[in-house]
């Protein structure tokens, strides 16, 4: 505990020093920069959700600080892009390097980290899923997501994919057609390429009613009884081809609220899309890079995916970056040859060596074993809060990726004002954790808006984790 409070003690000691040298630069208070806000900036973005978005001023390992200096501690980490922690020196250091050595350069040309980073992550999927493949970057999650699909299209000649209902694969055009919401596609017009969206197996509320011990994968034979009927308008029995190129997976569902599928899920799936000629594209942008205590989210289910999607923690979020790794059949020269998708800044050398060190990092430590005891100690934490709030449903966890379900006094009904609540309870920064003031960071998911969704820095540490039950603790207490 003394360790932690220390280590608060010298960021805030920091962070007055550094304050001290920017307020000569910048003085603005948070009421003004509210009101330039309410004036000149788009509320089409996600800041504006809340009518004064909260204000932070720095931030340091898994704190984020207010004007007030407050601490915060962070379980959302801008969305699991900052799995390394807030500042992360090292990746710090090499940026740095990076913009006094070669910070620009025409994507025309070729330059040393873009090479390598490619080789580190075509070697580890080597490992992992014995297969050679290729990557190809570009500069964020929907525009990977794009590139999939086109790499597919490209391939297969196909245009219609599978995806999941809840699933979250972007806002741009071509993503949002996969993406479940309709509320994401509503102000566009009409989606001629929506996907064919599937259930995901929602164990805990099951849509079609089913006990996951019994089911035997109710929800994938369902699936194949689609590719089955004649009528289903996927498969032509004569001619045995498909009508959909690829399905779009994520792994553990990110914005449906962090919901793990049964173990043997996934190797059922793959059987159904290997028998009818499906490619299986995983989407690792929000669960890759030891998220969930292996490099890809995809590996604890024994499948080989075709396609790999990835981004957000790729640079430690030190810059917008992401990239796709695929297969060589399906990404060689000769199949995806120059110019089949091209961004200006795709290649850029700071993101390249910031994600070229995020990588060296994982080679040189053991995130596996650490990720998967730290989220064993995190759920243990959240099981003793499930046992004392008649108000937690239900909680889950794979690595550091974990939920906490808000329900009525039932115990079972999804309840998405409290859920609301603890949110904004938390940003106000006036828990109190061994003395002193904190707020708490959280996020929100699920099909029914109702769970909590817990995204720490992978390299929490055991105080941290201890903090944020107790402070979670305090939330439920107060608000139920």
């Amino acid at each position: 505990m003394a360790i932690l409070e220390n280590e608060i003690i010298t960021n805030l000691k920091r962070i007055n020093s550094e304050n001290a040298k920017k307020a000569a630069k910048l003085e603005i208070s948070d009421e003004e920069l509210a009101d330039i806000d309410k004036e000149y900036c788009s509320y089409g973005d996600k800041i504006h959700a809340e009518n004064t978005p909260k204000v932070f001023r720095d931030c340091n390992g898994s704190f984020m600080y207010d004007s007030e200096n407050t601490p915060f501690l962070d379980l959302e980490m801008w969305f699991a892009s900052c799995n390394l922690g807030y500042k992360n020196k090292r990746i710090r250091d090499a940026v740095v390097n990076q913009i006094d050595t070669l910070p620009q350069i025409s994507s025309h040309f070729q330059y040393d980290y873009k090479v390598l980073l490619s080789e580190k992550i075509a070697k580890a999927n080597i490992k992992r899923f014995g297969e050679k493949g290729r990557v190809h970057f570009n500069v964020g999650g929907s525009q990977v997501i794009e590139d999939a699909l086109k790499l597919v299209r490209n391939y297969t000649h196909k245009n219609r994919m599978f995806s999941f209902y809840g699933g979250f694969h972007g806002r741009t055009l071509g993503a949002s057609c996969l993406t479940a919401g309709y509320r994401y596609r509503k102000p566009f017009g009409h989606f001629g390429e929506e996907a064919h969206f599937v259930p995901y197996p929602y164990s805990y509320r099951c849509p079609y009613g089913k006990k996951c011990d019994s089911c035997n994968y109710y929800c994938v034979q369902q699936l194949r009884r689609e590719f089955e009927d004649n009528c289903s308008g996927i498969y032509d029995h004569s001619s045995k081809e498909c009508a959909m190129g690829a399905f779009f997976v994520e792994p553990i569902q990110g914005s449906g609220g962090y919901i793990i599928p049964p173990k043997g899920y996934f190797k059922e799936l793959k059987k159904v899309l290997d028998d009818f000629g499906v490619l299986l594209v995983d989407d690792e942008i929000q669960m890759g890079f030891y998220r969930t205590g292996k490099l890809w989210a995809i590996e604890h289910y024994e499948v080989k995916p075709d396609v790999i999607t990835f981004g957000k923690s790729l640079t430690n979020g030190l810059n917008p970056l992401g990239g796709m790794w695929a297969k060589e059949e399906l990404i060689n020269p000769e199949i995806w040859p120059n110019g089949r998708t091209h961004s200006t800044f795709c290649n850029n050398p700071i993101g390249m060596r910031a994600g070229y060190e995020v990588m060296t990092t994982f080679e040189e430590k053991d995130f596996e074993t650490e990720v998967a005891n730290k989220g064993k100690y995190f759920l243990e934490g959240l099981k003793s809060l499930e046992k004392k709030h008649k108000r937690i449903g239900m909680v889950d966890g794979l690595g550091l990726a974990l939920r906490i379900e808000c329900v009525t006094e039932d115990g079972y009904t999804p309840d998405p004002k409290l859920l609301n609540d603890i949110l904004a309870e938390g940003l106000k920064g006036d828990l109190i954790y061994n003395g002193k003031k904190y707020g708490l960071i959280l996020n929100k998911g699920s099909h029914y808006n109702n769970s909590i969704t817990l995204v720490p820095a992978v390299t929490i540490s055991y105080a941290e984790i201890d903090m944020a039950i107790e402070l979670i603790d305090q939330l439920f207490t107060r608000l139920s």
